[in-house]
């Protein structure tokens, strides 16, 4: 029965829905990488509408998923690996805006600021009682 419910929400879907869920079963590192690093589908999704399925950026997703079933017995080249990190970095680097970095930095700065000048606050009167508290035995 789960069957016929799995046919009938695939018909509602958007033909270019269906065209994606097609390349993710051909690209099943795409689906490891999307629950491992968190990001959304609809990311994903875009860069494919984008890019086109012949992009180059595709091709690290290629392959089974199963590292274990990997044709070279698990073990990547270095230089292979470094490639990926970099091209990784580069990529997370095209899609940061300096302006709004700085702009955190600098509410952070702020922020670390304040609560120094707390702390600090709360360490000179925690040294010595104010003259409003009395400590010792409770009077009636």
């Amino acid at each position: 029965m789960s069957i016929g419910v799995r046919s009938l929400n695939e018909e509602k879907l958007h033909p270019t829905i269906r065209e994606f869920k097609q390349f993710v079963n051909q690209h099943p590192k795409l689906l490891r990488e999307i629950r491992k690093n968190g990001r959304s589908w609809q990311e994903y999704y875009e860069k494919w509408v984008l890019l086109g399925e012949e992009d180059p950026f595709w091709t690290s997703f290629q392959g089974d998923a199963d590292p274990k079933k990997d044709n070279t017995g698990g073990k990547h080249n270095d230089k292979d690996k470094k490639t990926e990190i970099f091209s990784k970095m580069w990529e997370m680097t095209e899609n940061l805006d300096m302006d709004k970095v700085q702009k955190q930095v600098h509410q952070l700065n702020g922020a670390i600021s304040s609560l120094q000048d707390l702390l600090g606050q709360f360490q000179t009167k925690g040294n010595k009682p104010s003259s409003g508290q009395q400590f010792g035995t409770f009077k009636d």
